[in-house]
């Protein structure tokens, strides 16, 4: 074969293994859109508990703020990860929340969001231990709250070890990447729009840590959009 045949040929493999690459990421991810809704109502008979999981990643890797961290939520009727923060539950019901945390974490400015509050029972357990506060000045401190301010409801997401060799750095996250797993659950309250945040200021390179991912839907905020069940 000539030299130029080969060339040809290399980069013919090259496409197709890019080609492979990008059909691989679209079958694990799919782009939240502007207003869009994901919906849990119909994943389980009527009146029985909603499984909701989602995960914190320290950089979404893509899109037009490919560095800053973000939330993703796994779609209920296809199993992929979702950029889309606003989600659709069953009033009055029970909701089983995996959190999959693959942030490192520093003390809290407060220790106030240390604290598991609005949960069953008071709790969330960490890699399957239980517990109902968490000090941010021991272990790997927090790198995330999931909180919902009008329900009373506010869960620390600990970090994983700053020193982790095998961190995730774009989204989606696989659980071969150094992660916790945070576990809890709630009830929904009534029919209605309820926001939820992190309390966490992780805006890296915004005043105060505050802006940027911090105070952009589909990042680190969102609703809940509870409707009749």
């Amino acid at each position: 074969m000539s030299k130029g045949g080969r060339l040809a040929s290399s980069v013919g493999l090259v496409l197709v293994a890019f080609g492979l690459v990008v059909v691989a990421v679209a079958t694990l991810l799919t782009p939240g859109t502007p207003g869009g809704v994901v919906d849990f109502t119909k994943a389980q008979p009527a009146g029985q508990p909603v499984n909701l999981t989602v995960q914190t990643v320290g950089a979404i890797g893509y899109g037009p703020h490919p560095t800053w961290v973000s939330y993703l939520v796994k779609s209920p009727s296809t199993g992929r990860w979702i950029h889309d923060t606003t989600w659709q539950l069953p009033a009055h019901t029970l909701v089983h929340v995996t959190v999959m945390q693959y942030d490192s974490g520093s003390p809290l400015r407060n220790q106030e969001w240390g604290q598991v509050q609005g949960t069953v029972g008071g709790t969330a357990s960490l890699n399957g231990k239980s517990f109902s506060v968490y000090n941010s000045y021991t272990g790997n401190g927090v790198g995330h709250t999931f909180a919902v301010p009008a329900i009373g409801l506010s869960v620390p997401l600990i970090g994983v070890s700053g020193s982790a060799t095998n961190v995730c750095g774009e989204a989606p996250c696989t659980q071969k990447f150094a992660h916790n797993k945070i576990t809890f659950s709630f009830t929904t309250p009534g029919v209605g729009e309820y926001n939820w945040q992190c309390f966490v200021p992780c805006g890296l390179g915004w005043l105060y840590g505050n802006g940027g991912p911090m105070s952009t839907q589909n990042f680190m905020g969102g609703f809940l959009d509870v409707v009749k069940s």
